[in-house]
């Protein structure tokens, strides 16, 4: 795209944006306001900008580029965060070519800058400048600190490719030797988006979240083996900065145990202090947190189902952990919370345990006071996948299996007859019988955990029906 022309000249601009062809870059006219004495503009005012629609991007340094002469050249350099730039005195010609993986790779635009034209230049997003006029100050802030660790795609500014229509000829101006060595277009490695990391990646959520995105440069996976969230360490575990989506499937989930004074300890670690330390990492490197609650942050007293509006209740101290972790959770910029109950993946679980029951010949005895839905782990990792792919609202999000309700018993008696065994051999009992004799403690439990699914089918998503879950899992079982 050509340059701009300035047209009347930097003052009386109302604030506003203009669009580009590369996504992500956005171009901003800034108010200045100048008498005799000289001009004065607010260079970054966060409330107004995000008001407009930019990111929140978090800017953590300012960095200013002096430049003596007509004519110097800089660039083309892609890093790896998000700069605002601007001019502070003088005038400037810039070219920004998208060089990130993708379909808009080698996308260039062009135009000039001068005090009263910023623009917002995504990761990834190649930038570049020529100096219209003496004594230009090319200033910029970065949210991240520059680190030997960070990777850098460059591009030649003679690219043939990209064609940029340089005011002066490059023949004619000042530029570095590094510059001048930079790659051509077909030579450039683009550079990948931000890393997506998968914790609790040896769990029944995890291995259905590894399933769906697979082996990939991008997502990454850790059990506690790999990256112990409760080490102190970890805020430097990782160099987060590269990271844009962090999915915490791991929990602390042994609720009976936690009735116990090392369980209680345990989840308290797990479900609260990992997660507050999570939440840290995540608003200071501007990362989307996901993270998977409960049924059992609620009572279940409720008449009818609960949203995620509904006040929380706790019952037990698995509940009040995860209640805890969901309102640390929520002060994070970009997060969403998915509330799940009754979860059924691969490993031991309620339905494998009623399948084998009926092959030996056992006729159970199974809770029938406690109603909900199940919901099947690659239900969760495709709704989850659904939130972060379509920019979802941020949130609270419940997420099970959708259609009929019922029982632990009336689950029981499904699994038998899709087996082939006779569903009236599983009776129904109270959960007080149930636990009467149980040894140890036992967490309550809520007798109500349906959720309802509103909010989410909004966004687009509507989960499997549980009931013909349970028949596919049923089935690959065999």
């Amino acid at each position: 795209m050509p340059a701009e022309n300035e047209g009347a000249g930097m003052f009386g601009k109302p604030l506003s944006i203009i669009e580009t062809p590369i996504p992500g870059l956005v171009v901003f006219e800034l108010p200045v306001h100048g008498d005799s004495r000289g001009w004065f503009k607010e260079n970054w005012q966060r409330e107004k900008m995000t008001a407009l629609g930019l990111a929140d991007f978090g800017p953590v340094q300012n960095n200013i580029s002096f430049n003596d002469a007509v004519g110097t050249t800089r660039g083309i350099h892609a890093e790896p965060w998000d700069k605002w730039v601007s001019v502070a005195t003088g005038r400037i010609f810039g070219a920004w070519v998208d060089l990130r993986e993708g379909d808009t790779f080698g996308e260039v635009f062009t135009i000039e800058l001068d005090p009263s034209r910023a623009i917002f230049v995504p990761r990834g997003v190649g930038n570049s400048y020529q100096t219209l006029a003496p004594d230009t100050a090319y200033t910029y802030l970065v949210n991240d600190h520059w680190s030997p660790e960070a990777a850098y795609s460059f591009l030649n500014l003679a690219d043939e490719t990209a064609a940029i229509e340089w005011p002066i000829a490059l023949a004619d101006v000042e530029i570095s030797a590094k510059d001048l060595a930079h790659p051509r277009l077909a030579e450039v490695t683009p550079i990948p988006p931000r890393k997506t990391l998968v914790l609790g990646a040896g769990g029944q959520l995890g291995r259905a979240l590894r399933d769906l995105y697979g082996e990939s440069d991008t997502v990454e996976y850790a059990d506690r083996t790999a990256l112990d969230l409760t080490d102190p360490g970890l805020p430097t575990a990782r160099r987060w900065r590269d990271y844009g989506t962090i999915i915490n499937a791991a929990a602390h989930t042994a609720v009976d145990a936690a009735e116990t004074a090392e369980g209680r300890a345990d989840a308290w670690a797990a479900n609260v202090t990992a997660v507050a330390t999570l939440a840290r990492i995540a608003t200071e490197n501007g990362i989307t947190l996901v993270h998977v609650s409960s049924d059992y942050v609620f009572d279940g007293t409720k008449d009818g189902a609960y949203t995620e509006d509904d006040a929380v209740r706790p019952l037990g101290v698995y509940g009040q952990t995860k209640a805890a972790g969901d309102a640390i959770v929520a002060t994070v910029p970009r997060h969403y919370i998915v509330r799940t109950s009754w979860v059924i993946g691969e490993g031991k679980n309620f339905v494998r345990t009623m399948a084998a029951l009926a092959e030996k010949g056992v006729d159970p005895a199974v809770v029938d006071d406690q109603i909900g839905r199940l919901t099947f782990t690659p239900d969760i990792a495709r709704g989850i996948r659904h939130l972060l792919d379509s920019g979802a609202t941020h949130g609270v999000y419940n997420l099970t299996g959708s259609g009929e309700t019922g029982s632990w018993a009336d689950i029981a008696r499904e699994v038998y007859a899709l087996t082939g065994h006779d569903p009236a051999r599983v009776t129904g009992v109270s959960t007080a019988d149930y636990y009467a004799s149980a040894a140890g403690p036992i967490a309550p439990r809520p007798a109500n955990s349906v959720l309802d699914l509103s909010r989410l089918t909004a966004t687009g998503y509507t989960p499997e029906d549980a009931r013909l879950s349970l028949q596919d899992y049923l089935r690959d079982a065999d």
